[in-house]
């Protein structure tokens, strides 16, 4: 078979109709790569070998039982993730949960108000530590 090298030579090529039946149409099944957590065995922290107790108990150790305040001024001195995010992204990942990288866990600690991250000059800043 010769290459095709003009357009021409392509628009004048056969077209086939495809031959499937309706029974063998292609349905929307997951992908394996699709599928990959979907029959893990749950994640648990409340429960097996390790068991830590409450949630709320686990996630307050990671800055000490306390609030941890920042004094930014300004959004560039903001980090991505800290230390301790990055510390609770390998325990969670040891226990089995998936998703989890420093970063996620730095915006949980945010939205969680485990850290402050209000600019100093910001109102919430200092109605969020009291």
């Amino acid at each position: 078979m010769k290459p095709i090298t003009t357009s021409t030579q392509w628009r004048s090529l056969p077209t086939q109709k495809p031959t499937r039946k309706d029974h063998e149409s292609p349905r929307n099944h997951p992908k394996p790569q699709e599928d990959r957590g979907r029959h893990k065995k749950r994640p648990c922290l409340l429960n097996g070998p390790e068991r830590i107790g409450s949630f709320d108990k686990y996630i307050w150790d990671f800055v000490g039982g306390k609030q941890k305040v920042n004094t930014f001024t300004s959004y560039k001195e903001m980090p991505a993730e800290t230390e301790e995010s990055r510390i609770m992204s390998k325990d969670l990942k040891k226990r089995g949960f998936t998703f989890v990288g420093p970063t996620i866990c730095y915006a949980y600690m945010q939205a969680a108000g485990l850290v402050n991250d209000h600019l100093t000059k910001c109102y919430r800043w200092r109605e969020v530590q009291k």
